[in-house]
Parts: structure tokens; C-alpha cells; sequence
């Protein structure tokens, strides 16, 4: 095991890409456990599951302007009040401002990490969440993300966190101040192996829209934030007269 790989002796910051002067910033955090003092590795499929939409986002954006970069823990677990991969992303955002400056920040999140892009939403520089399937449990914080932009990815058939759940939680960050909407996946699981070209472009979309919205439109995340109940993203059915059409394409996505 190299050190690189071993969470105890680097910081909570992995960089993906440093462009010499970049204009804005993204960090990816990828799932875990409940409850769990195990070491995080990157070979876990947690991890893994991170790679296609790092791919994407490597793809998507400003090669030479677009710090891309993952969020290191010490533990796979949450592990109740001590919140590790909070306190992990804290540092990670603390090391991204030393690295980069005061540049603007767009946080990708499954699963807890979900939970942690939107417990840690009120750092400075962060503009806004892109949570995917989030840990999102009743009675979870809101207030942080007054000001902020966030959009929740869920799979309608996942089974591991819950998509009502998550859209309770839109509802009340959109009370707290913050412009909150909630994309469903039709037929989408918890670990987005259903659809998962679908899952890599929303989210990559939506990303580049915080970034830069004027210049990055993103339909569905525009739709999410108006709507009232979370819109669903569907996949376009074959014809008996003609070919297969492939995914339904977004505008913007």
C-alpha cells in the first residue's frame, strides 16, 4: 500500500487535475456506511462507483480552468455525532482554498457523501450540491444551505436511501432559503448500474450549469428547482416500426 492510498498519512484533498489557474473548483465524495471505523480505500466499490463521473466531469469541463479533485476519509462510516466524512470534507475544503484561492466550488456527493455535500454547503466558496441518491434522514440540517443550488438525483427504485425522504428534504431546504429541486430516475437503483449513462450526464450537466449558468444551461435542473413535485427522467421507449431511439436527450444534458 502506497501512501497516497493510506487516508492516514495525506490530507482529505485527492487531486484529480490542477490547471495553473483555475477559475472554479469540483469535489466528488463518494458513498460509505452507516456505521463503520474501517479504513476508506479507493478500491472500494463505494469509491469505485465515482469513476464514471469523474470520467465525465474530467470531459465536460475547462481542462485548463476546472479544479477537479475527490474528498479523502479516514473511516467508512458516518458513525452517528462524529460525522467523519463531514469533518474530512471540512479539511478537504480547507486544503482546496490553499491549493486554488477563493475560487468557486461545486460539490458531487452519493450517497453519504450526498449527506456530507450538504452538511458542508455553508463553506465559504461553495456555490452549490449536486447529491446523488443522498442520506437524507428525517430531521436532517437545512438552515446551511440558505443561498445555495441544489439538486437531488434519486432512483425511484432504490432501497438503500430513501427518495421520499429526499424529497422531504428538498421541501424543507426550500423553506430554509435555499433554490432546492429533486430529479427521479425512472427504474434508477441506489448504485446507478440502471441507466448510468443517464446518471453521468444529469449530473455532469447540472455541474457545469453551477459552474457557469449562463453559459451552461441544464433544462432538467432549471425544471427541478420550478417544480413542485420532483420530475422524472425517463428513458423513451422502442417502436414495433422503427429502431431502438436510445435515451431520451435533455436539452442541456
Amino acid at each position: 500500500m502506497s501512501a497516497e492510498d493510506d487516508p492516514s498519512t495525506g490530507g482529505a484533498l485527492r487531486v484529480r487535475r490542477r490547471p495553473a489557474r483555475p477559475r472554479a473548483a469540483v469535489l466528488v465524495l463518494h458513498g460509505g456506511r452507516a456505521e463503520s471505523r474501517g479504513t476508506a480505500r479507493p478500491w472500494q466499490l463505494a469509491a469505485l462507483r465515482m469513476h464514471p463521473f469523474l470520467r465525465a466531469l474530467e470531459a465536460a469541463t475547462g481542462r485548463d480552468d476546472v479544479f477537479l479533485g475527490q474528498v479523502r476519509y479516514r473511516s467508512r462510516g458516518w458513525n452517528g455525532a462524529a460525522a467523519e466524512p463531514l469533518r474530512d470534507t471540512r479539511r478537504a475544503l480547507a486544503e482546496l482554498r490553499g491549493l486554488v484561492g477563493d475560487v468557486p466550488v461545486v460539490l458531487l456527493g452519493h450517497s453519504l457523501g450526498g449527506r456530507a455535500a450538504l452538511r458542508a454547503a455553508d463553506a465559504d466558496r461553495v456555490r452549490g450540491v449536486v447529491a446523488l441518491a443522498p442520506w437524507c434522514p428525517p430531521g436532517e440540517p437545512v438552515a446551511q444551505l440558505r443561498g445555495r443550488d441544489v439538486l437531488v438525483l434519486h432512483g425511484d427504485r432504490d432501497r438503500v436511501t430513501d427518495p421520499a425522504e429526499s424529497a422531504a428534504y428538498v421541501v424543507r431546504a426550500r423553506a430554509a432559503g435555499a433554490r432546492a429541486g429533486m430529479l427521479l430516475v425512472a427504474n434508477g437503483d441506489h448504485a446507478m448500474l440502471r441507466h448510468p449513462t443517464r446518471w453521468h450526464r444529469t449530473a455532469t450537466a447540472a455541474v457545469g450549469h453551477l459552474l457557469a449558468p449562463e453559459t451552461a444551461p441544464c433544462e432538467p435542473f432549471v425544471r427541478a428547482l420550478a417544480a413542485a413535485e420532483p420530475p422524472v427522467l425517463r428513458t423513451a421507449r422502442r417502436t414495433p416500426s422503427g429502431p431502438a431511439p436510445g435515451p431520451v436527450r435533455e436539452p442541456g444534458c
